[in-house]
């Protein structure tokens, strides 16, 4: 236990060494947000450890040197008057008043070997915060607005609609900012005609067809591209993606038959154990001696197995509709089978193993039709499908 105890203690130690000498790393190299969050952590955990002063000193010194240059950049950029860096002097001063508001509620932390408290001076950076924002949603709207004016690619709308999207994060409600995200939105979309051909001499499902072209359900998070299945007139579409199913070929239902001959030794009774005049034996409590008899058994076991299979072929191809060039063209292949094994036996069951006797517990079932067949081939479709949508890009 006493080992147990050293070795645990050892490995704290070399473990808060490390994460002190990370820290310190970080306040040396100019890193001191990791430096000031890393000392945050540890003594939110316990700020009254001991081995944690050190941490103390470090967030006391990252904090001043933090404060001070991140003060000394914004009138850097302040003085050049350029409204590019809005973004960044109402994120500095945002920056600034979080890590002050993380270190309150650590107060008050004592130096215990200088005798003192930890020292840190708070700025009030609401007005700034709040001017600095107004600067940035005034650039942002106005930066939008012309983008929306002068737009000349789908790129320009998008480049929009994220300017909007960010000032309504940080201002919402600000002027008509919703309804600009809304025109944005519309006119940076890439709108895709989808078309489903047949060209197999099967009938596809129904059901198959729907769920391989409803778009929902594949997860597809692609912000700026809508596809259509039931084109629409008054859309000029950008992109035309074609899925034809080009094979379906279904095997005919076989069920094959093998034959196995089992043969075990089981336990059928006893004998008393005798000597070779004839005596039976006894234990040193005076007990028969009893051995097992064994006997051996045979079965012929035969075991059926139901296959089918469907295989379905297609091809995915997407065209660009504005320039009539092709984009790329993806195979889309899936076989399911269909496989079910069933026994019967004939002689004494015991013969059999336990796997065995299980199968002999199952009976013939109906093939699926071949409707099904496919329908069930078609759940790899899609997923195959999935991923050819996650992989093609249209811009």
């Amino acid at each position: 236990m006493k080992k147990n105890i050293l070795f645990i203690t050892a490995v704290t130690l070399l473990t808060a060494c490390g994460g002190l000498k990370k820290t310190q790393k970080a306040l040396n190299i100019g890193d001191y947000n990791q430096a000031i969050y890393t000392s945050i952590d540890n003594l939110a955990k316990n700020k009254g450890k001991k081995s944690n002063q050190p941490y103390i000193l470090l967030l006391e010194e990252a904090y001043r040197k933090n404060t001070e240059r991140e003060l000394e950049r914004i009138e850097f950029l302040k003085e050049d008057e350029s409204p590019v860096h809005f973004e960044e002097i109402y994120n500095s001063y945002v920056n600034l008043n979080t890590i002050q508001e993380r270190i309150k509620p650590l107060l008050h932390l004592q130096v215990q070997d200088e005798h003192r408290k930890a020292k840190f001076v708070f700025n009030n950076y609401n007005d700034e915060i709040i001017d600095s924002k107004d600067d940035l949603a005034e650039y942002l709207y106005d930066n939008a607005t012309s983008l929306l004016q002068s737009a000349a690619t789908k790129q320009d709308y998008r480049q929009a609609y994220d300017d909007l999207a960010y000032l309504n994060e940080i201002e919402p409600g600000f002027d008509d900012t919703r309804q600009k995200m809304q025109e944005a939105f519309e006119k940076g979309l890439d709108y895709v005609r989808v078309d489903l051909i047949n060209e197999t001499e099967q009938i596809i499902p129904a059901r198959l067809e729907q769920e391989m072209l409803n778009f929902d359900i594949y997860g597809l998070n692609q912000l700026w591209t809508k596809f259509h299945t039931n084109p629409q007139a008054e859309i000029d579409y950008d992109y035309h993606m074609n899925l034809a199913f080009k094979s379906i070929l279904i095997s005919p239902e076989r069920i094959s038959e093998q034959q196995l001959i089992k043969e075990r030794q089981i336990k059928d009774g006893y004998k008393y154990a005798t000597d070779r005049q004839g005596n039976i034996l006894k234990d040193s409590l005076g007990n028969k001696i009893k051995i097992d008899r064994f006997k051996t058994v045979k079965c012929n076991f035969y075991q059926f197995t139901q296959l089918k299979t469907a295989q379905v072929s297609g091809m995915v191809e997407f065209t660009d509709l504005r320039t009539k060039q092709p984009l790329q063209t993806y195979p889309l292949t899936s076989e399911f089978i269909f496989e079910h094994n069933y026994a019967n036996y004939d002689g004494d069951k015991r013969a059999l193993e336990n796997d065995l006797v299980r199968l002999v517990k199952l009976k013939e079932v109906p093939f699926p039709t071949n409707e099904q067949m496919v329908y069930d081939a078609g759940e790899d479709l899609k997923n195959r499908l999935k991923s050819i949508l996650q992989r093609q890009k249209f811009n």
